[in-house]
């Protein structure tokens, strides 16, 4: 079965235009270091000690560190007044707008790339609602990774962190919203004090991430310009979440949003205008205009590349650049440099296909590895290149045994160490990684990747080889001895050992990996049941703990360096399918859900807390490579195998992009680090979406 898959495996490869076609033919597996050899190496976040990073060990460097750090790439606008160059998709707008040198800050943020402004993009969305993306991969943010995962300014002009206790941020002088109204410290204090405290608009207060001991900080606004968020014990975690993925935006347009709340419009108005939209209050009026992640709202102001300009229903969404961006090139060009983005929406499955005909100028979200083939074929015919990164991922395949699950038996079992790793040992993952990654993956546990400054080969390796004897000695030592007539092991209460797994079915590579388990576990005793349903009902079964156990994809952030929170390597969230119920505990401060009671599951939080209350990064290493160990050591979630590749499809003069680099949600938020607002067409004037 092996040799035929990995034939299989090289019969598909082959239609891709890579140099080990010959080795292909040989009968020979590709590894995955030759495949990627074909491009320069991703860059690699660097470890501790080096000179570039933004963070540091003690406290007296620090502060200067920082100051010395964030003056870089950043120069005055003088030395650009001279040679400001209006973008051509604002000439006609002339007589409504400033001069572009007036649009920008006096002090904006400059890149070192050198494009072409103009053009359109055109992109794929599989529905309305994942427009909302763009406020990842467009990645604005207060604070930001750049491509070395060094912490950045990025709106902020500069800030300052003392012992990770006092942040004072510094805004941009002229900095405006892309409707023209200043972007200053009454942002700041709105959301604070008009929203994250306001119980109408947020019941639960401000964000988690925001509380040190369940207290908030002191907010103070200095000036205009400069606002201070001060508690009395470290937040480290407050730079890295403002750098994440989803923008938590502590920030809104307030001129713009004081219209709908109640304190500052005649609330009688604002009841009559929520009932003739349909909805409950005020507040939620409020809160249906105040949509900066979802992008439902075209009114709404934005500090992004570009803003949405309809609204849905609709089949295309359209997104026309920000006049008033904050980024500019050494050239005087005002970022971004393609005037618009235009998603189009269709059927995930024909994402490939569309692609294949030329259909798209730029497609990431919504295709994987298995499209491979597919896209290379059409390369030459209709115009475009297919890029392959790495995908920086703890796993493509995870299985997690819910712990908290409400069924007795099934419940102490899954708590049983010897009962997660059988079921580890059980899978034999060369097979899936030639079946399911055409042997390029990686096999092994749920962890972090190599070029993560946290990795070490032990945490992929230990308990993960394929020994289905040791697997069944273990059941057999749990008293799991009794088998019914087709071979199956029995339930202490006399059932059938069947794992009922649960999926939410997009992804056909956990589907297919889940068929191949089936086989493997059966070997062992053990039969295999596959549940695919819809995502929410999925959850909501985990949450309630009526599933037994899950399959999904692994880590999100496989390359986290020392400075990165580890809150998805400890029980604190409920989404998390391995422990939903402890992790609406730690959520809701113990108002639901269920207090961690494995000692070794205790300790991942503790060791959270350890980071937490730190400033000094090497404490926080100790903290994160002991949650490492932890994890493999008891198989809180069973992982599989790694290293999927993620096509991007770029049309042809279509430039800015590596050439390859690290892919994922977490940290690099797709695309965001590698700065999609610089990408830009070679021959712009002449390229325009189909209408």
């Amino acid at each position: 079965m092996l040799n035929l898959l990995r034939s299989w495996s090289l019969k598909v490869m082959t239609q891709i235009p890579l140099p080990l076609v010959g080795r292909a033919r040989a009968g020979l597996s590709a590894s995955r270091s030759e495949i990627l050899a074909l491009t320069p190496p991703p860059p690699t976040p660097p470890h501790r000690g080096e000179e570039s990073r933004s963070r540091f060990i003690g406290q007296a460097p620090r502060l200067k560190f920082l100051v010395a750090t964030f003056v870089v790439g950043l120069l005055p606008l003088p030395l650009f007044a001279q040679t400001m160059q209006e973008t051509p998709f604002f000439k006609d707008q002339a007589k409504t707008l400033p001069p572009v040198a007036e649009r920008v800050p006096s002090a904006p943020l400059v890149v070192e790339a050198a494009g072409q402004p103009g053009g359109e993009i055109v992109t794929l969305v599989p529905r309305a609602r994942d427009i909302r993306y763009i406020s990842t991969y467009s990645y604005t943010r207060l604070v930001g990774y750049d491509r070395h995962l060094q912490l950045q300014p990025d709106l902020l002009e500069k800030f300052d962190a003392q012992n990770d206790q006092v942040f004072t941020f510094t805004l941009r002088a002229g900095h405006r919203w892309s409707d023209g109204t200043p972007f200053t410290a009454e942002d700041f204090r709105y959301y604070w004090e008009d929203i994250a405290f306001n119980k109408e608009l947020s019941p639960a207060g401000p964000p988690e991430f925001m509380l040190v001991d369940g207290k908030p900080p002191r907010f103070e606004v200095i000036d205009e310009r400069t606002i201070r968020y001060s508690w009395d014990k470290p937040n480290p975690r407050f730079l890295p979440q403002l750098a994440g993925a989803l923008d938590p935006a502590i920030y809104r347009a307030s001129a713009y949003l004081k219209q709908f709340h109640g304190k500052y419009a005649d609330k009688k108005a604002l009841e009559e205008k929520a009932k003739q939209q349909k909805l409950k209050s005020w507040a939620a009026l409020h809160n249906r205009m105040d949509d900066m992640k979802e992008q439902t709202n075209p009114d709404l102001p934005t500090l992004m590349p570009w803003r949405v300009t309809n609204a849905a229903p609709a089949n295309r969404f359209v997104f026309e650049r920000n006049p008033y961006y904050h980024r500019i090139d050494k050239q005087g060009h005002q970022l971004p440099y393609v005037d618009r983005i235009v998603m189009d929406v269709s059927a995930p499955g024909l994402f490939a296909a569309k692609a294949n005909a030329g259909e798209t100028d730029l497609l990431f979200r919504g295709i994987t590895m298995s499209d491979i083939p597919v896209l290379k074929e059409g390369e030459k015919m209709q115009g475009y290149e297919t890029l392959i990164w790495p995908y920086a991922r703890g796993t493509e395949l995870a299985l997690y045994p819910n712990l908290n699950t409400v069924d007795p038996v099934w419940r102490q079992l899954n708590r049983d160490v010897r009962f997660r790793r059988a079921l580890s040992l059980g899978i034999d993952r060369k097979t899936l990684n030639n079946a399911l990654l055409f042997g390029l993956g990686t096999e092994g546990n749920n962890t972090v990747v190599p070029e993560s400054p946290l990795f070490s080969e032990e945490l992929r390796t230990h308990n993960a080889q394929y020994d289905p004897t040791e697997a069944s000695r273990l059941l057999d030592e749990m008293g799991l001895t009794k088998r019914n007539g087709a071979g199956f092991r029995l339930l202490p209460d006399g059932r059938e050992l069947e794992i009922i797994v649960e999926t939410d079915g997009e992804s056909s590579l956990v589907v297919d990996g889940l068929t191949l388990i089936g086989e493997f576990w059966r070997e062992i005793g053990v039969r295999l049941f596959v549940k695919p349903q819809d995502r929410t009902v999925l959850r909501n079964r985990s949450f309630a703990g009526l599933t037994v156990m899950v399959a999904a994809p692994g880590f999100d952030n496989a390359i986290p360096t020392a400075i990165m929170p580890p809150t998805e390597y400890a029980p604190m969230r409920q989404d998390n399918y391995t422990w939903p119920k402890w992790g609406q505990h730690v959520e809701t401060k113990g108002a639901n859900g269920e207090a961690v009671d494995l000692p070794e599951a205790k300790r991942l939080l503790e060791l959270y807390e350890t980071w937490m209350t730190t400033a000094d990064e090497a404490v926080q290493e100790q903290a994160w490579r002991e949650m490492l160990r932890n994890h493999v050591e008891n198989q809180w979630v069973i992982g599989t195998v790694a290293g999927a590749l993620q096509p991007i499809v770029t049309r042809n003069g279509l430039q800015g992009l590596p050439a390859k680099a690290l892919y994922s949600w977490e940290p690099t938020a797709m695309l965001g680090i590698y700065r999609v607002d610089e990408i830009y067409w070679n021959k712009a004037a002449g390229k325009e979406a189909r209408r």
